[in-house]
């Protein structure tokens, strides 16, 4: 496994596609630092003994020792940890570890290229290039980003349909040696600090879309690719600095007549695979956030109390009732998780008819509990920010800037002024006011609350895949029985729940 440096002394060798505010920068560069020091930690955590078996894993392909981020998910197990280390890292960082897209990805692409294999009988070899692939990707310890949502242009089409065919990626041509891809890929998370992008569609096709049912992977500095990049930093300390400085990154992946050899497509042409692949995705990614987003809401209930606590109100009944609020709704959605990984087997759900067997034998999660775990979580975002708001109260909007306390003419004045508890310290009230204007008043804060909305799928999304996998049938059976309507049997309705 590589250390923090090794990564980002790999990115530094790359070659500059990166494009930030109108110039090419190197991977490296000091504003993607905040981000690299945050995954930067994925690979700390896991050389630490103490974190061995969360943080690693024991490779299915070659028997070694990995990073947990590139593991095919083996047992229930797997899924467990996968959640708990998840959420132990967000913590370490105050938010998005930034690695998920690249294990839920992978884990994605692993089950649909056996299963196009499988419906190709043979006459494809998707999964032993994915294997491959994988086999490299695990051993040489690298972060990948996973590239799903298109620009989709005109919502209302569908891709065949779009007056600029690109508007999804699409495969472009077909040759002996590979295949010729464009379009672009957008919001992609890290892909500015991957070393491997890997590309897969991002909805349901029809045999008319069969151009867009493509997956691939390709170095993230790959001839033809250009990555526009939006960062995403706090403004920068001087004086009182923070205990961690979180950063992210998202790009515009633009593939332009992008060359791919067949040993790096998996999957090409396959409409049927296309939005299993783009669902089993989101499924795997909706596990992950309830892992991150509990992290989230611990960070969360921790700012509050203290921002209840340095205004001296922490013993008022409202506050307590905010606090028990984000406490629910941070454990339910770790529960929800939780149980999804536990009912967790090598299966999918088919809207009716039921959960069946796939892919060669890796764990997948539970859908509903995903869904419902990601649906609550992720739509609480705004109103766990409304509840940090109404606890703190003005002062975080109207803080006075650092160099003000360090001003002999302004700095003892604001110490006094600025005092609220008498038994905390006037100097960490004053840190605690400038973090919440981090999570609050920064354009960071709110793109932060953005991604935590929207990541992973919309809560609509997660509204549908519930809806339409749940056996709402049966529980009208059930309610037909108790109130002697017509058409309930009450017995073939326990079998059908117990199975």
């Amino acid at each position: 496994m590589r250390t923090k440096q090794e990564y980002i002394d790999g990115l530094s060798r790359m070659k500059r596609n990166v494009y930030f505010n109108g110039e090419r920068i190197d991977r490296a560069d000091e504003i993607q630092m905040a981000c690299l020091n945050t995954i930067g930690t994925t690979y700390d955590e896991a050389l630490k003994p103490e974190n061995q078996d969360l943080c690693t894993a024991i490779s299915h392909l070659t028997g070694e020792r990995i990073n947990r981020f590139n593991h095919i998910h083996q047992n229930k197990e797997d899924l467990h940890k996968k959640q708990d280390m998840t959420r132990m890292l967000c913590q370490k960082v105050g938010g998005c570890i930034q690695r998920c897209m690249g294990i839920d990805s992978t884990n994605a692409v692993y089950n649909v290229s056996y299963e196009a294999d499988k419906m190709n009988k043979g006459e494809t070899q998707y999964h032993e290039n994915f294997k491959k692939w994988l086999t490299r990707f695990q051993t040489e310890d690298l972060v990948a980003a996973g590239a799903q949502t298109d620009t989709k242009g005109d919502r209302m089409l569908r891709p065949a349909e779009q007056p600029d065919p690109g508007a999804y990626v699409r495969i472009k041509e077909r040759t002996k040696d590979g295949i010729i891809v464009e379009g672009c890929k957008l919001h992609i998370s890290e892909a500015s600090v991957a070393d491997e992008i890997l590309v897969f569609p991002t909805r349901a096709l029809r045999k008319d879309d069969s151009d867009y049912a493509v997956a691939f992977a390709v170095p993230a500095d790959y001839d033809g690719l250009k990555q526009v990049v939006t960062i995403h930093n706090l403004r920068e300390r001087e004086h009182f600095p923070r205990g961690f400085a979180h950063g992210a990154t998202d790009s515009y992946l633009i593939f332009d007549n992008c060359f791919i050899p067949w040993d790096r497509v998996f999957l090409a042409g396959e409409h049927q695979h296309g939005g299993v692949l783009a669902l089993l995705f989101a499924l795997f990614h909706r596990h992950s956030y309830s892992g991150c987003k509990p992290a989230i809401g611990d960070i969360m209930l921790g700012t509050a109390a203290l921002a209840a606590e340095a205004n001296n109100v922490h013993k008022a009944e409202h506050v307590r009732e905010k606090l028990a609020e984000i406490i629910m709704t941070t454990e339910l959605g770790y529960a929800a998780g939780y149980t999804a990984s536990d009912l967790g087997k090598p299966e999918v759900y088919i809207p009716g008819v039921g959960f069946k067997p796939y892919g060669p034998g890796s764990y997948i999660p539970h859908s509903i509990y995903c869904n419902v775990g990601r649906c609550l979580s992720g739509e609480a975002v705004y109103r766990e920010a409304e509840m940090l708001c109404d606890i703190s109260g003005g002062v975080v909007a109207t803080f006075p800037h650092e160099k003000d306390f360090v001003n002999p003419e302004t700095g003892e004045l604001l110490m006094r002024y600025t005092k609220r508890n008498p038994n905390m310290a006037v100097e960490d009230q004053a840190q605690l006011w400038r973090y919440m204007g981090d999570v609050l008043c920064s354009a960071m804060g709110g793109i932060t609350n953005m991604g935590n909305y929207h990541g992973g799928g919309s809560p609509i999304m997660e509204q549908i895949a519930i809806t339409t996998q749940y056996d709402i049938e049966s529980r009208k059976k059930l309610v037909r029985y108790i109130a002697g309507m017509s058409g309930g049997d009450r017995e073939a309705l326990a079998d059908k729940i117990e199975k």
